[in-house]
């Protein structure tokens, strides 16, 4: 089981939305550019020797696993060497 906050990324999974977009070349039912493609891509990739059952939980409602991940995110917010997303383009956001 994988649990995540993020609807978008739950539903881009079980209502199969990522089939759509590559299909469609990355571009949304609305012809928009699929965003964080790379990252997309790099899950893919993650996905593909596991069977996951993907879960939708609600944020910052005391789930125990989520708060941990807020947590380490926003410890991870302070680092000093962050590494860098080389995927991201600011121009397109």
């Amino acid at each position: 089981e994988l649990h995540s906050d993020s609807k978008y990324l739950i539903d881009a999974i079980s209502k199969k939305w990522i089939n759509g977009w590559i299909k469609r070349g990355w571009k949304t039912a609305a012809k928009a550019p699929v965003k964080n493609q790379d990252l997309w891509l790099q899950l893919l990739v993650a996905m593909k020797p596991h069977q996951i059952d993907w879960r939708w939980v609600k944020g910052h409602a005391g789930h125990q696993e989520n708060e941990r991940c807020d947590e380490l995110a926003n410890i991870a917010i302070l680092e000093k060497n962050l590494v860098e997303d080389s995927g991201f383009d600011a121009t397109r956001s």
